[in-house]
């Protein structure tokens, strides 16, 4: 039997294939997973009602697997000039891990195209129904 947090079969497999640089997205309920995936990518349904599983809970058991040397937020191009609130729990989920950087934001159209790169190893497909609460990790090396 496994001991950790992470024990979902699909996950497991999806992030012991990927290498340092490899990508995963957290996708939140909004996000068109079926028509934006990466190439390589497998995609993994966790979206099992509103709200369940939500992208914090996600990202908590992925970060249990992997170290994080990048994140990235899909920038919200609504221009009310306010962050959405689920960035700052995800900063404080990474910090716990041991994250140093910050997330960065890039534009909708940017975050798609780096969502669909060959280099993305696994898509979650969560419940999370916060808006912009998409985020694109690149795996970190373990030292």
């Amino acid at each position: 039997m496994l001991r950790g947090n992470l024990v979902h079969p699909e996950i497991l497999q999806a992030l012991g294939g990927a290498g340092h640089g490899s990508k995963v997205l957290i996708a939140d309920a909004n996000y068109p997973i079926g028509t934006k995936r990466g190439v390589n990518a497998r995609i993994v349904h966790l979206n099992l009602a509103p709200g369940v599983v939500s992208g914090v809970q996600a990202l908590e058991a992925i970060l249990s697997a992997i170290h994080v040397e990048a994140a990235w937020v899909m920038q919200d191009d609504s221009n009310t000039g306010e962050t959405p609130t689920i960035w700052s729990d995800y900063r404080s989920v990474l910090e716990s891990a041991g994250f140093v950087g910050d997330l960065e934001t890039i534009d909708r159209e940017a975050f798609y195209r780096a969502a669909a790169d060959e280099d993305v190893a696994l898509e979650v497909a969560t419940g999370e129904g916060q808006l912009f609460a998409n985020l694109l990790l690149v795996v970190g090396v373990v030292s």
